[in-house]
């Protein structure tokens, strides 16, 4: 009949407006929460199919929750150069374990508040493991349907090596009213394959109207002056028409170091082009040196990581040195709400949200990886707390229903007395 009907109308009304409460609490618990992602009450009827209609059999109501994983949120800047967000579709794959193997789930995330733990691995607030490509191994994969060739990544044991000089690049002015057998001197600091920074000296000679000679003096240790090696080459040399070079003859520099135990070297030198003014000139004025580049460094040693758009991990040394280590992907659904939420903020793989395909930041449809970023909670506090007022309203009318629909049993009771 429909006044137990009414009653159990009521009862739903309760049970979804509780369901209905539960998850704006949760929502409002995760406000703070880094890539939260909030989720909303769906109310649905329930109906009871009566044989004629001319009366009414009360259904009631139920609610379910419906994620809005697919919501964009505030992008926040972070002091954390491992702090990454993403703007745009796609999550993180992420771990529960530092070395993924048979039985070790791979989830998906948008929480991006990563940091080095004790062994150096990128790891979450929640505890799980930043994944990416290795590009030790090679190119990163541009689309991938599976998790092959990914692995934690791991920021620690990292050491920079020192790079021997093998080019020189200068740029200069020899004064053209100097006297036959003037000498200028250019001073330029070079390593060799240990590290080790040496001060070599290139001596221009002029020997006669628009002719200079170029010769490489033996290099000296920059700390301590002392001779450091021997250089075995020729001598250069350089001839000029109204100021710009017309011919440069100008050999490798090689050189045999004598301290330290490094290899020898062998040093390209770029004094510009024919015709042009953009290495060494012969005009009026002093001797000026406009650049002396080389393209050696000494040892570094690891001083961070950086991360940037396209997801890449650069270990980062203190002597200018990078290195880029990693690439990260990012896991892209047909349809991200129907993904399962899991503790930690992270989500699992569904029939309701298809398979993932991985792809590289930027490429087939994936979003862009924000440095030092965090994606805030998509909670909005008046929101939340404006439909708790409606919530509480259909509660309490509920229950209304529930009393109202019990007098009027008692009602019926009273009528056999």
């Amino acid at each position: 009949m429909s006044l137990y009907g009414a009653l159990y109308a009521g009862v739903s009304g309760l049970s979804a407006q509780a369901n209905a409460i539960g998850i704006i609490s949760d929502n409002i618990a995760n406000v703070n929460t880094v890539g939260y992602k909030g989720t909303s009450a769906r109310f649905s009827t329930l109906v009871t199919q009566q044989a004629t209609q001319t009366l009414h059999s009360p259904g009631g109501v139920r609610s379910q929750p419906f994620n809005h994983i697919d919501q964009q949120g505030l992008l926040q800047a972070s002091a954390s150069a491992t702090d990454i967000a993403i703007a745009g579709n796609g999550f993180f794959v992420v771990n529960e374990s530092a070395t993924p193997g048979v039985g070790d789930e791979y989830l998906f995330t948008r929480a991006g508040s990563f940091f080095p733990n004790q062994n150096g691995d990128l790891v979450n607030t929640a505890g799980f493991f930043l994944q990416g490509y290795n590009l030790a191994n090679g190119p990163a994969t541009t689309s991938a349907s599976t998790v092959t060739g990914l692995e934690t990544v791991n920021v620690a044991d990292l050491a920079g090596a020192a790079t021997r000089t093998s080019e020189i690049e200068i740029g200069l002015n020899l004064p053209s009213t100097a006297a036959n057998g003037a000498t200028e001197t250019l001073t330029i600091q070079v390593y060799d394959s240990l590290g080790n920074s040496h001060d070599l000296d290139l001596l221009f000679t002029k020997i006669a109207d628009n002719d200079w000679s170029i010769t490489p003096q033996d290099p000296t240790l920059t700390s301590s002056g002392a001779a450091s090696g021997t250089v075995t080459s020729g001598a250069g040399s350089i001839t000029f028409v109204d100021g710009l070079p017309a011919t440069i003859t100008m050999p490798d520099i090689d050189v045999t170091w004598t301290i330290g135990g490094a290899t020898n070297s062998s040093i390209a030198v770029d004094a510009g082009a024919i015709g042009q003014p953009n290495g060494i000139t012969q005009f009026s004025g002093e001797f000026t040196v406009r650049k002396s580049n080389q393209n050696g460094v000494s040892f570094g040693n690891f001083s961070g990581v950086s991360i940037d758009e396209e997801g890449i991990v650069t270990a980062l040394f203190d002597n200018g040195e990078t290195l880029d280590i990693y690439q990260l992907p990012i896991a892209t659904f047909q349809s991200p709400n129907g993904l399962s939420a899991e503790s930690g903020n992270v989500y699992q793989q569904t029939s309701r949200s298809g398979p993932f395909l991985l792809n590289l930041p930027q490429l087939g449809g994936a979003g862009t990886v924000a440095p030092s970023s965090l994606e805030a909670s998509t909670v909005d506090l008046a929101d939340e707390f404006t439909n708790m007022i409606v919530v509480q309203r259909a509660y309490s009318a509920s229950a209304e229903i529930i009393t109202t629909a019990d007098e009027m049993l008692e009602e019926l009771i009273r009528i056999s007395r």
